[in-house]
């Protein structure tokens, strides 16, 4: 018996090595691969979100940019959040990612977008920013989520601006993020990153093009300071996994130059705001966010020194440093529950 408890006493070393490694796969697992993805029908649009962290967190929704999918808030940012007992609700945009794609709409080139565009010809979207900003209150009730700290990346800046304006009860904060109001005397991108941007909704290349074509995007939009080739190559190969489409992407960029110039819907914003812009960023230049801040009323305005139009760790490092005391200084500044008015169908998918 002694000799069988002594042979048991020797295994406890690969057993606490075992269970440490095992601790430590977990805790560097990426929060996208820790929680599902579901599903839910907004006025007949399929809306995939994952749904993330403690159920009784303080709610936060992720809403991202043009073309681009829930992963690009990358890990840094994500696990931040729930790291602090954030509740965070990230979605895919209708026409990209995993949601719904409009494939039977018109998709002209992005190039011919612009040009009409720079003539005064508003292009007729397949839907608006405002359709977004409904998919997004769509998620948040059919996940019986009241309000929420509603946070935007460039487009997705754009739609959490619409839905704090068209809908503030579901707003506990807006945090605007390398947005724009949209007004047409603001600087211009430079032309390699307009070149980019039209780059993204190239289709029919093989996957080794598409994720070299992806890794130059990062790098031409993305902060100096802070890009890796392996960090924007690992993204790259991770959203290309989920699946990619270009044509959504065009859909998206003509919803944005339909929006034209939201000054008077930003004036119309009562919810505490807070707008960071990168100093370095090429697509939307600095006075895009400082204009922003200064046409929502009351809102502030935090400029991070080398950021791009991108969040790579350290960016969103301090994206979060920035973030995370303006919320908790609103804590307490408006009830949970409210009269929410009217919200959009849903169903579940």
């Amino acid at each position: 018996m002694l000799k069988a408890n002594v042979r048991q006493l020797a295994y406890w070393p690969f057993l606490l090595v075992i269970l440490c490694l095992a601790v430590n796969a977990y805790s560097t697992e990426s929060p996208f691969d820790r929680y599902p993805i579901h599903f839910v029908t907004v006025d007949e649009t399929a809306i995939a979100y994952q749904d993330m962290g403690a159920r009784d967190g303080e709610p936060v929704l992720l809403i991202m940019g043009l073309g681009a999918q829930m992963l690009h808030w990358g890990d840094t940012l994500v696990q931040g959040l729930l790291d602090q007992g954030y509740r965070v609700v990230l979605i895919d945009n209708r026409d990209a990612g995993l949601s719904q794609k409009f494939y039977r709409l018109a998709a002209p080139p992005v190039w011919w977008t612009m040009v009409r565009a720079k003539v005064g010809l508003t292009p007729e979207p397949a839907y608006g920013l405002q359709d977004m900003a409904a998919d997004a209150v769509g998620v948040l009730q059919a996940l019986g989520i009241d309000r929420a700290h509603i946070v935007g990346a460039s487009m997705g800046g754009m739609i959490a601006q619409v839905l704090a304006a068209a809908y503030p009860q579901r707003a506990l904060t807006l945090t605007s993020i390398m947005s724009s109001s949209g007004a047409p005397n603001l600087s211009e991108s430079s032309p390699e990153a307009v070149s980019a941007l039209a780059s993204g909704a190239k289709s029919g290349l093989s996957r080794e093009e598409e994720l070299a074509n992806r890794v130059s995007i990062a790098r031409t939009i993305g902060s100096p300071e802070y890009f890796s080739t392996e960090y924007a190559r690992q993204l790259a190969e991770r959203v290309m996994n989920r699946g990619s489409y270009g044509p959504g992407t065009v859909r998206q960029f003509q919803a944005i130059l339909a929006s034209g110039d939201r000054t008077d819907i930003l004036k119309t914003i009562a919810v505490p705001t807070l707008v960071i812009h990168g100093d370095k960023d090429p697509l939307l230049p600095l006075d895009h966010g400082r204009d922003t801040a200064e046409k929502i009323p009351g809102a502030e305005f935090v400029a991070i020194s080398g950021m791009g139009h991108a969040l790579e760790p350290e960016v969103s490092r301090r994206v979060l440093s920035a973030m995370l005391p303006f919320w908790r200084a609103q804590l307490g500044s408006q009830p949970l529950r409210e009269g929410l008015g009217p919200s959009p169908e849903i169903a579940p998918y």
